[in-house]
C-alpha cells in the first residue's frame, strides 16, 4: 500500500505539475474521501477527547448527535443507538465530558467526527455542577420533602439490605445487628459502582417493595441501602435519578448509608433516614436488646412501687372515711327508740282522732230533725209518693218471685242430686269427697250420701284387690248392718264380705 501523500501525488522534492516530465495521478472525490477516512481511522482508532457538549439532540432512530468544543475548535460526535443505552450518564448541553471512541470521517459532508463508545464527566467540578442541577430538579418535584418521610419501625422483624455481597459493608451490618438485637436479614446483591449499578440498586428497592406480606419470601419491615466510602465518581450511581426516584417511591421505610459521614449523595435526601456509615445504619435499624431488658425491668420496678403506693393511699383514705362514719349499732338503737316513740304517738293519735270524729257525729246528729217530725212531714207533703209505692210493691214482688223461680230451675238442673236419683252415691272421707279406692285408708270413717239420705260407714281392714277396683254391687243386693236396738230402723241387707276388700259397717 502506498503512502497517503503518494496517493495524493506528492512526489520527491522538486517534482510538480509544471516540472518537466511530471506525472500526477487524478483522483475522484470519493477516492480522496475514502483515503482520508482510512487515514483517520488508522491513526485515531481509539482516543479520549475532552470538551463541552453543544447542540445535543436525540434522533428518532435513537442515535445521539452532538458537538464537542473548547475555546479553539469544534468536533462533531455521534453515538449509535446500541451504545447510547449503555452510557453512564444522560448528555446535556453545557456538560463537560470525556468522550472515548474513534475518529472517522463522514464523506457526505466532508466532516470528520468521533464515534462515541463511552462518555464520562470531565473533572469533579462538572460532576458537582451536574449534581447540583439534578438536586434542584428533583427537589422541585417534591421528592425531598420532610412530610413524605416515614418513621422507622421500632423493632423490625426482617431487615432488607441492598449492597454488594462481597464487600466489608454487609459483614459490618450483620455483625452490628447481631451485637444489638439479632434480626432476620435479606440481602439483595447489587453492583455499587460502575456501569449498570444504578439500575440494579433501583431494581432491588422496587423488588423488595413488590414482595407480598406472608409470602414465601418475607417482606422486609425496613430497607438499608449501603455502600462504603469512595470518590464522587465512585458514588455517582447513588446520584442517578432512577435510584433517587425508587427510594422516594419505596413503601417500606428506607435508610441511606452510602459512603462516609462527609459523603453526600442524592439518595440521602430521598431516603426516610440518612446514616453517616453502614454501621450507624445498623444501629438505627434495631435497638440494643440489653437496654430494652433493663428498661423493662425498671418499668416493672416502678410499676410495683406505684401499685404499692396506690394501695397504701387507698387504705388510708378508707380508714379516714371510716372514722368519719357513725357507729351502726348506735344508729340502730336510735332508730329503735324513735320507732317506739312513733308507735306510742300513733296509738294516742288514733284515740284522739276517734274522739274528734265522735264529736263531729254528735254535732251533726243534733242538727238533724226527729224521725216523728220526718214522718209528719212525709204524711203531710208526700202522700202521693206513698200511694205510688203501694201500687208498685206487688208488681215488684211478683217479678222478683218469677226471677227466683227461674234461677231455682237452673240450679236444680245443674245439681248433682239428680245424678244420685239414678243410683249413684257420693262417698266422703275426713279430707272431703273420695273418688278413688286408693284414697280410703283402713278403719277410716266414711259418709255415703244417697238420693234420700246420708249414711255413716267405716272402712274395714284389708289389702286392696290386686285386680283393680271391684265392681260396685247393685243397691238392691247390698245389705246394711242392722242398727242398734236403741234405734228404730228397718232391716237392711248386708253387703257380702270380701276378703280382699274392707267392708263398710
Amino acid at each position: 500500500m502506498t503512502d497517503f501523500s503518494q496517493q495524493l501525488g506528492f512526489g520527491p522534492a522538486g517534482a510538480g505539475p509544471d516540472s518537466p516530465g511530471g506525472n500526477l495521478p487524478v483522483f475522484s472525490v470519493g477516492e480522496i474521501s475514502q483515503a482520508v477516512k482510512r487515514s483517520l481511522e488508522s491513526q485515531f482508532d481509539h482516543v479520549r477527547v475532552r470538551g463541552e457538549i453543544s447542540g445535543f439532540k436525540r434522533a428518532a432512530s435513537g442515535h445521539l448527535y452532538m458537538s464537542l468544543k473548547d475555546e479553539n475548535a469544534v468536533l462533531d460526535a455521534v453515538c449509535w443507538r446500541g451504545t447510547a443505552g449503555r452510557l453512564g450518564l444522560a448528555p446535556e448541553d453545557g456538560m463537560e465530558v470525556i468522550a472515548t471512541g474513534r475518529i472517522t470521517s463522514y464523506p457526505g459532508r466532508s466532516k470528520y467526527q468521533i464515534v462515541v463508545e463511552a462518555l464520562e464527566l470531565a473533572g469533579e467540578g462538572a460532576l458537582l455542577k451536574l449534581l447540583e442541577d439534578r438536586k434542584r430538579k428533583l427537589a422541585a418535584e417534591g421528592l425531598f420533602e420532610e412530610a413524605r418521610k416515614r418513621p422507622l419501625p421500632y423493632l423490625p422483624e426482617v431487615v432488607g439490605v441492598v449492597t454488594s455481597p462481597t464487600g466489608a459493608v454487609i459483614r459490618d451490618i450483620l455483625h452490628r445487628l447481631a451485637d444489638r438485637f439479632p434480626r432476620r436479614v435479606l440481602v439483595w446483591p447489587v453492583l455499587v459502582q460502575g456501569e449498570g449499578a444504578a439500575r440494579q440498586v433501583a431494581a432491588a428497592i422496587e423488588g423488595f417493595n413488590a414482595l407480598e406480606a406472608g409470602g414465601a419470601v418475607p417482606r422486609p419491615d425496613l430497607l438499608v441501602v449501603a455502600r462504603g466510602g469512595g470518590s464522587l465518581e465512585d458514588l455517582w450511581a447513588f446520584n442517578e435519578e432512577v435510584v433517587v426516584r425508587a427510594a422516594a417511591a419505596s413503601q417500606i421505610p428506607l435508610i441511606s448509608a452510602v459512603g462516609h459521614e462527609t459523603d453526600t449523595t442524592l439518595i440521602d435526601f430521598a431516603a426516610d433516614r440518612r446514616a453517616p456509615t453502614p454501621t450507624a445504619a445498623a444501629e438505627m435499624a434495631v435497638p440494643v436488646k440489653a437496654e430494652i431488658l433493663a428498661q423493662v425491668l425498671d418499668h416493672e420496678r416502678r410499676l410495683v412501687a406505684a401499685a404499692g403506693r396506690t394501695l397504701e393511699a387507698r387504705r388510708l383514705q378508707v380508714e379516714g372515711l371510716g372514722r368519719g362514719l357513725p357507729d351502726p349499732r348506735r344508729i340502730l338503737e336510735e332508730m329503735t327508740q324513735r320507732l317506739d316513740e312513733r308507735g306510742e304517738r300513733l296509738g294516742l293519735a288514733l284515740a284522739a282522732f276517734l274522739r274528734e270524729r265522735r264529736g263531729d257525729v254528735t254535732e251533726l246528729a243534733a242538727r238533724l230533725p226527729h224521725p216523728r217530725q220526718q214522718l209528719r212531714l212525709a204524711a203531710a207533703g208526700y202522700a202521693p209518693l206513698a200511694e205510688r209505692c203501694a201500687r208498685l210493691g206487688p208488681r215488684l214482688t211478683e217479678a222478683a218471685e218469677k226471677e227466683l223461680a227461674a234461677l231455682s230451675r237452673i240450679l236444680e238442673s245443674t245439681s248433682y242430686h239428680k245424678v244420685l236419683r239414678r243410683g249413684f252415691a257420693v262417698v266422703r272421707g275426713p279430707e272431703g269427697v273420695i273418688t278413688r279406692a286408693a284414697q280410703v285408708s283402713p278403719a277410716s270413717s266414711l259418709e255415703i250420701e244417697f238420693a234420700d239420705a246420708k249414711v255413716a260407714a267405716r272402712a274395714q281392714d284389708g289389702p286392696a284387690p290386686a285386680g283393680g277396683t271391684p265392681k260396685a254391687k247393685s243397691p238392691a243386693k247390698s245389705q246394711a248392718k242392722p242398727p242398734p236396738k236403741s234405734q228404730a230402723a228397718g232391716p237392711a241387707k248386708a253387703r257380702k264380705e270380701d276378703d280382699k276388700q274392707g267392708k263398710l259397717l
